[in-house]
């Protein structure tokens, strides 16, 4: 029985306290049951491995796939099912103490994660050896919050190997990159990964910038966070806040468009925004056009391309075009990028980098919309591993079933384009709005973009 539903109407002595031992103990549970989930996958792994070498397989090839079995039956991403399986490797090998700690819950998988991460530049005998010192100090991980414990992990490895230690953040040099992943409020985080010098300059000159601003009371009655936010974008883009000033992909229904309709638009990269808002940045792309009607914008032509694309009123489906060419043609990868948005691996979020087919081109010898998918990098190269197998589910929205060497499947549906009827959803009505049924929905792709300088 939940905690909730077991509250008594009127107060009792001790209740508060049961309730405040019942999230402890359930705490310890879920740690206790990472640690079971750490030995499971090690396990998986290793009679994976066993099994191929058997069977012949190259050395270099053993294993392929296992990290993504994991992920997908802890509904994680395959790049964090990477994370969990190495997690497990350095765990049970090298550092049993931090597991019996995560375990008994002492720890939680996170912060079992970032021991293992400040050492897993060290060699094997170091890190038991870390292991052993962090046992050894009862206050190294009771009671301490995340940065105490990575702190403590990273400066006995800093001692037991330093040269280690500075050839892994030389090496960190060349893995900066900078990240995109949508917010709530139809906002985003830009994250960038950077050397800590840079990073800690950038930020410096940014807020440098913010004061110096609110010092001369030219903050035009901003917040510093906000001056910062809006500095960074023009420094970076060359144009103030608030312009377009690269490729924007806006995908909206007709009627939304012109006709005032609330059905959300869809923004490739982020998800669904408010269709108010969607029509608000057309709008305001519009008015930074030229006074003169030359249509520029701040001395460089800006234009609005719109590709219009039909979906199917009851499933949400594109209409595909077909192809007999083995490669997807480039408006077939468009037209497949705008539908699944996102890698179709299930619980894979990231960007689509390959468009590919669900089942392998030399099984059918065709090229088409429903038989194709997109997916990231990652992915794609995993599901040629061998007992990997996929399929396209007729009736569903664009289904697709994935099949693991262990015989598990895992099912994956593009997420639904603006102005497909959800199951159970009625359309609200619209004043002064008349529609004849039509076949098929129209749904419009805006692309805007300034031209070359």
């Amino acid at each position: 029985m939940s905690a909730t539903a077991a509250s008594p109407a009127e107060p009792v002595e001790g209740h508060e306290e049961a309730l405040v031992s019942q999230l402890r103990a359930l705490e310890d549970l879920k740690c206790a049951a990472a640690a079971a989930q750490a030995r499971a996958a090690l396990d998986l792994d290793t009679a994976r491995r066993r099994a191929e070498a058997a069977a012949g397989v190259p050395a270099d090839q053993r294993g392929r796939g296992v990290a993504a079995e994991v992920a997908l039956a802890r509904r994680e991403s395959p790049h964090q099912g990477s994370r969990l399986l190495g997690l497990a490797r350095t765990l049970v090998a090298d550092m049993p103490r931090t597991l019996a700690a995560l375990e008994s819950g002492v720890i939680s998988e996170w912060r079992a994660t970032l021991i293992v991460r400040e050492t897993i530049c060290l060699s094997a005998e170091n890190r038991h050896a870390v292991d052993t010192a962090l046992a050894a100090d009862s206050g190294a991980l009771e009671g301490v919050g995340t940065q105490g414990v990575k702190d403590r992990a990273r400066r006995i490895a800093l001692r037991l190997e330093p040269a280690a230690a500075v050839a892994r953040a030389r090496k960190a040099v060349g893995e900066r990159y900078v990240s995109c992943r949508p917010a709530p409020d139809a906002m985003a985080y830009l994250t960038a990964l950077l050397p800590a010098t840079e990073a800690i300059s950038a930020y410096s000159a940014l807020s440098r910038h913010a004061d110096t601003l609110t010092t001369a009371g030219s903050n035009r009655g901003l917040g510093r966070g906000q001056l910062m936010a809006d500095a960074l974008v023009e420094r970076v883009t060359g144009a103030p806040a608030g312009s377009v000033k690269a490729d924007v992909h806006l995908i909206m229904t007709d009627r939304t468009l012109f006709q005032g309709d609330s059905e959300p638009a869809y923004l490739p990269g982020y998800g669904p925004v408010p269709a108010q808002i969607a029509r608000d940045l057309l709008r305001e792309h519009a008015e930074k056009r030229g006074a003169d009607g030359s249509g520029t914008l701040d001395g460089r032509a800006a234009h609005v391309w719109l590709r219009r694309l039909y979906t199917a009123p009851e499933t949400g489906q594109l209409v595909g075009m077909e192809s007999r060419a083995r490669l997807f043609p480039p408006g077939l990868r468009r037209l497949i990028a705008a539908r699944d948005a996102t890698c179709r691996t299930p619980y894979c979020d990231a960007p689509i980098r390959h468009t590919d087919h669900v089942v392998p081109w030399r099984l059918t010898g065709t090229t088409s919309a429903d038989g194709g998918q997109g997916l990231c990098e990652n992915c794609n190269y995993i599901k040629e591993a061998t007992g990997w197998s996929s399929r396209t589910m007729p009736g569903s929205a664009n289904g697709i079933e994935r099949r693991t060497p262990t015989g598990h499947t895992y099912v994956s549906t593009s997420p639904p384009l603006p102005g497909t009827r959800l199951p159970g959803a009625s359309r609200p009505r619209m004043a002064m709005s008349r529609r004849t049924p039509r076949p098929m929905h129209s749904v419009i792709d805006l692309i805007l973009y300034p031209a070359a300088a």
